[in-house]
């Protein structure tokens, strides 16, 4: 069952100003092992992603039982980085209605606009071709502390789970972002979504 988040999805231009720094290096990560979201159970499709997968079907059809997360290195925090970099950098900003007459509808920025959930489609899809798993590259929808709604990617790594967002060039803990976050692709089968349990409690440590 698809459901609709009910989002005007955040979007906005970024300055290449914005600091390229993802908590130092590596080595800074030891400590964040613990820093993974709480699954859920099964939850419905965001009905942006419902209506993405009836056009790209092979994607939506990947199963990945008894999944590992991403050895979290040097290497790939600065892959990651500079894929949450550049796509930032490429695409720009505009809603779904502006740029498809719609009000929610997931897509690939082929003609080099989209809102939240594009971006974080592109880098899914450039990540997966640099050879990250796809079952650590997922989907997810959170709300914004102003109560708005928003897509990110979250990369799953044996290190925590880090967030790339087209409002900042920072890849970040998803702690540390300061999002309510409610659901995400399951790392087992792309089409299916799971609930994200405990972010309030990581909400109420994580905002300064």
């Amino acid at each position: 069952m698809a459901s609709s988040v009910g989002w005007r999805c955040a979007a906005r231009r970024l300055g290449l100003a914005v600091a390229l720094t993802v908590l130092g290096s590596a080595s800074s990560l030891a400590n964040a092992s613990e820093l993974s979201m709480v699954i859920g159970g099964p939850t419905s499709q965001p009905i942006g992603h419902y209506d993405f997968c009836k056009i790209h079907v092979d994607e939506c059809s990947i199963r990945s039982p008894n999944n590992m997360p991403e050895h979290m290195s040097s290497q790939l925090l600065r892959q990651i980085t500079a894929v949450n970099l550049s796509v930032n950098t490429r695409v720009k900003p505009m809603s779904d209605m502006d740029n498809y007459g719609k009000e929610e509808w997931w897509a690939y920025p082929e003609d080099g606009f989209g809102d939240c959930e594009d971006y974080a489609l592109e880098k899914r899809r450039e990540l997966i071709s640099s050879g990250v798993a796809v079952s650590n590259l997922l989907m997810t929808v959170v709300r914004k502390p102003d109560g708005e709604g928003h897509a990110v990617l979250t990369v799953r790594t044996d290190k925590g789970d880090f967030i790339l967002d087209n409002l900042t060039n920072k890849v970040r803990l998803w702690s540390q972002t300061g999002y309510r976050y409610l659901k995400r692709q399951s790392s087992e089968n792309t089409g299916r979504w799971v609930s994200i349990l405990g972010g309030d409690e990581a909400l109420v440590s994580s905002v300064k």
